[in-house]
């Protein structure tokens, strides 16, 4: 990624001096490769499960179905064995950060990243190599712990690492490996989805290479500098911070760190402080954000988008070419979101996007209601192309805006003491309703029909009411300052930073003074 895409803004407050050194583009472009596995991994599963030989191998009952053709269009995948093969890893995930939360602390960013590596490695052995649904099942559950570590370490570790000014570019790289890591699925699904009877083992097997890569990120990047003063290694976090920043005055950017740790360490039980009333803004936000991002239903269109260009004559060809133009518009809308996030900020990406989105499925909802019956899925090319265009807008919109802001917001909104269980939080909260999701889409799906999208469109404008009256602007805001210039000045959030913690903010204060 070049360098010269990062915005650079005057700052609010104090700025840290910090230079965009080669050795923190390196490091951050090694940890998101995190995302690049999840994304290969979530998008991985619909191609293979659509593929006759492997339903043939595993669930027989779907290939009847689905050859028989008697069943509704929007019921031929009702099946629960099908959709645990696609939830199981978002299930495991869910369990793994838990002990993720605690070896990012205790063992650091790094070690944690190179945890999920050696998970996502063993999942991979398993899926390619699987025999029967026991193995297979093992597999996701595998590649699920190694998807909770990374989405627990590698957030964290890029919002550490990266300075100030662009902390927003560098966290989306992980939305932005996501969205690769999903479209790279889609064209090697297409790929293998050609190669019988073996080919689902080698879309399954390819996983290996984000996977290598993660692994070989973490053997070979620095811990970062926070990371390593909350574990009491002072002198080397010092180092690391003059290496990563690529000046030797780092000192009241070093003090503040020190100072917040000191705090952190204070605290006990992170998972108790999370309840605190001064902590129950960021982690409403951060719970409410994950909510939003599942429901607002982009999984749904996803998943869709095949059978609705099935109808615009692309018939043999046609889950390709859905899935490389909503993952070529995926990518493309991420980096729209990494160029404008710390320039606009978060706020006006997720109010535009609002009206983008709940629109888009308003009308996607209305033609499929009048044009789309149980049996017969013509559309004509004009409709047809009507809503592959809203489908596209809907999802350029999810991408530049919750898609990859869900993670950016609570990754720098909770102070250090609670940093870890709120991105824990925050990524079991997600887990868990793509869990929900995933396991019930198919069956939502069959008996809502048209107006499953009407569902995820109410979401949208639950999601663009909340945005505009409860959430906080927080671009090139410190990480350390967000209680005194995001919370106290929040018209609602206020009544919650009460004085409690008043002689908190002063040491913080006067140290970083």
């Amino acid at each position: 990624m070049p360098g010269g895409g990062f915005s650079v803004s005057a700052p609010l407050g104090v700025e840290f001096e910090a230079k965009i050194t080669p050795i923190v583009i390196i490091s951050s472009i090694m940890a998101a490769t995190g995302g690049l596995m999840f994304g290969y991994d979530v998008g991985i599963s619909g191609g293979v499960t659509s593929m006759d030989d492997f339903l043939g191998k595993f669930f027989p009952v779907v290939l009847r179905r689905k050859q028989e053709d008697k069943e509704s269009n929007y019921c031929k995948y009702d099946n629960q064995g099908l959709q645990l093969f696609t939830s199981s890893l978002y299930l495991a995930g869910l369990t793994a950060t838990f002990f993720a939360s605690y070896t990012t602390r205790r063992l650091g960013r790094r070690l944690t990243m190179l945890i999920a590596g050696v998970f996502f490695i063993i999942g991979v052995i398993f899926n390619g190599a699987a025999q029967n649904l026991a193995m297979l099942i093992v597999g996701r559950i595998m590649l699920g712990c190694g998807v909770g570590f990374a989405n627990q370490a590698v957030p964290l570790f890029l919002s550490e690492i990266a300075p100030t000014r662009i902390r927003g570019a560098l966290n989306i790289l992980f939305q932005l490996n996501v969205t690769i890591g999903i479209l790279f699925a889609n064209l090697v699904n297409y790929g293998t989805s050609k190669i019988h009877p073996w080919g689902w083992r080698l879309s399954l097997s390819l996983a290996g290479i984000p996977a290598g890569l993660l692994t070989l990120g973490a053997l070979f990047v620095t811990d970062t500098p926070n990371s390593l003063i909350e574990r009491g290694h002072l002198d080397e976090g010092k180092a690391v911070l003059k290496k990563i920043r690529g000046t030797e005055n780092v000192e009241p950017e070093f003090n503040e760190i020190v100072e917040a740790s000191r705090m952190a360490q204070e605290v006990k039980h992170p998972f108790r402080n999370l309840l605190q009333r001064r902590n129950r803004p960021q982690l409403v936000i951060a719970v409410l954000l994950q909510i939003f991002q599942q429901f607002t239903g982009i999984n749904a269109i996803m998943f869709y988008a095949p059978v609705l260009f099935n109808t615009l004559g692309f018939k043999s060809d046609a889950s390709l070419y859905s899935a490389v133009i909503t993952g070529a518009v995926n990518v493309l809308s991420t980096l729209v979101s990494v160029y404008s996030v710390d320039k606009v900020g978060r706020r006006v990406l997720l109010l535009e996007a609002g009206v983008q989105m709940f629109l888009s499925q308003v009308v996607i909802a209305i033609v499929l209601g009048i044009k789309v019956t149980d049996k017969s899925d013509n559309l004509s090319s004009g409709w047809a192309i009507l809503v592959v265009v809203m489908i596209c807008t809907y999802v350029a919109a999810f991408a530049w805006s919750i898609g990859p802001l869900g993670w950016l917001i609570p990754s720098e909104t909770f102070p250090l003491e609670t940093r870890s269980a709120g991105q824990s939080v925050t990524v079991c909260v997600n887990l868990l309703f793509t869990f929900l999701i995933a396991q019930a889409f198919l069956s939502m799906l069959c008996h809502l029909k048209f107006a499953i999208f009407i569902f995820f469109s109410a979401w949208v404008l639950v999601m663009s009411i909340f945005v505009l009256f409860f959430l906080p602007e927080t671009k090139n805001v410190p990480i350390e300052e967000m209680t005194e210039k995001v919370w106290k000045q929040h018209w609602f959030w206020k009544r919650f930073m009460d004085d409690s913690n008043h002689h908190i903010a002063n040491g913080k204060h006067n140290a970083s003074v």
